[in-house]
């Protein structure tokens, strides 16, 4: 069958290095007892070496080409090909609450959305791994007081152990993108408990960075009522986000917590 041609408006570049292939399914080694939800597989080049190291791959593809592709040249998938788009995907319906892992050579288009999207099963997917653009698995996996730290960084964090891996350069694809890619690697850590609202807490992150040139004196006051006063003293106020650890950014959503209380 002939190749599937990669479609701009799929985000799609297939990479032809077999050997970062390899590299990025051996991401998974650890976990060869728990299901693997391969996203956008393409022509199969990442499918290929989970398969032969024995994982339990189910895939999702949107595009049809590449589904009729994968049928025809991977006869393991049969019944496991997810013929449509994985942000629609309800992974807690899918495994039946199970543990699983994700992984792929994610669109760059949606790569963001994609880990938003993990997110969400974070109770199962007890690992996340993949390649995506280098910019953004930088921002992943950015530590506090770095320029590239944002809101996924801050949210994926307070649940997952995020690696940068290694960096991929853009010539082993079809086509070459014009960016780098990284491979990274999010491990779920132990938090059960955030020790805060969680919902209060993404909007507290999000808020921030929505401001992220101001100090968090000044964007709080848009999370409590108006004419709230904002203890005077507190270091953690005079901080910009992105110099917020995890914990710090707790300790902030309960001050904020404290403050609307106080405000009732």
């Amino acid at each position: 069958m002939p190749q599937v041609k990669p479609k701009k408006a799929l985000g799609q570049h297939f990479l032809t290095d077999l050997s970062i292939a390899s590299r990025i399914a051996s991401t998974l080694d650890d976990y060869s007892g728990l299901p693997v939800m391969e996203v956008g597989p393409g022509m199969g080049v990442l499918t290929r070496f989970l398969l032969d190291k024995g994982h339990d791959v189910t895939v999702a593809e949107i595009d049809t080409e590449s589904v009729e592709y994968l049928k025809e040249n991977f006869p393991a998938l049969d019944g496991r090909i997810v013929e449509g788009d994985f942000l629609q995907l309800d992974l807690n319906e899918f495994y039946n609450g199970r543990e699983c892992c994700v992984i792929g050579n994610y669109p760059y288009n949606i790569s963001s959305q994609i880990f938003f999207h993990v997110l969400d099963y974070k109770d199962i997917v007890v690992c996340c791994s993949g390649m995506l653009q280098r910019e953004v698995a930088e921002r992943l996996a950015a530590p506090p007081g770095t320029k590239a730290r944002g809101i996924l960084s801050v949210l994926l964090q307070a649940w997952y152990d995020v690696e940068y891996l290694f960096t991929v350069s853009e010539g082993v694809f079809n086509p070459p993108p014009k960016v780098k890619s990284g491979v990274i690697k999010m491990t779920r850590n132990g938090v059960t408990d955030l020790g805060c609202d969680p919902v209060l807490f993404k909007t507290v992150v999000k808020a921030t960075f929505g401001q992220r040139r101001k100090t968090l004196r000044n964007t709080v006051k848009g999370l409590v009522p108006a004419g709230t006063q904002l203890p005077a003293d507190d270091p953690l106020l005079a901080k910009r986000p992105e110099q917020l650890t995890v914990s710090e950014f707790v300790e902030l959503t309960n001050i904020v917590t404290t403050l609307r209380n106080d405000s009732k």
